[in-house]
Formats: structure tokens, sequence, C-alpha cells
């Protein structure tokens, strides 16, 4: 590239939206299962294992940003050959 032909890009343009570390779909899916859990079935011991399956799916998303990409891939999947 030449020098002083740079684009200053803001943050937000290239940066994943994560919501407390998780990408923005799976805090989103966690979270609304869980509150169903908790709040709706009065389940109160959800709550901490919400948070400690937060933690683990946090980092997850640390070591590789697209592990929840890679895997609803690999959920919607065809799991035989056609031939």
């Amino acid at each position: 590239m030449t020098p002083g032909l740079e684009i200053p890009l803001h943050r937000s343009l290239i940066a994943p939206m994560t919501i407390a570390g998780l990408p923005r779909t799976a805090a989103l899916s966690l979270w609304t299962g869980i509150s169903a859990l908790f709040l709706g079935g009065r389940q109160l011991w959800m709550l901490p294992v919400g948070i400690a399956v937060h933690i683990a799916c946090v980092a997850a998303a640390k070591s590789d940003l697209y592990v929840f990409d890679v895997f609803i891939v690999a959920l919607k999947t065809q799991r035989r050959l056609l031939p």
C-alpha cells in the first residue's frame, strides 16, 4: 500500500457486536432461554447455571469468536450425502 493513503475507520465497523463478551446472537439466545426458565418456571437454580454457561461461552469466544457461527452451520448441514 502506498504510504499516506490511509482511511480512518470507526472501530464499530470492524469489531463484532458482543454483549458481555459473547456474540450478540449467542448471548440473546442463551439469556432468553435462561430467563424463561428462571422467571417463567420459577426455577431459581437456573440463574447460577446460566452465569456458569455464560462464562464458559465467553471462554470459548475468546479463543475463537466465530465458534458459535461454525456450530450453527454444523447444525444446519445435511447429515448424509445424496448420490
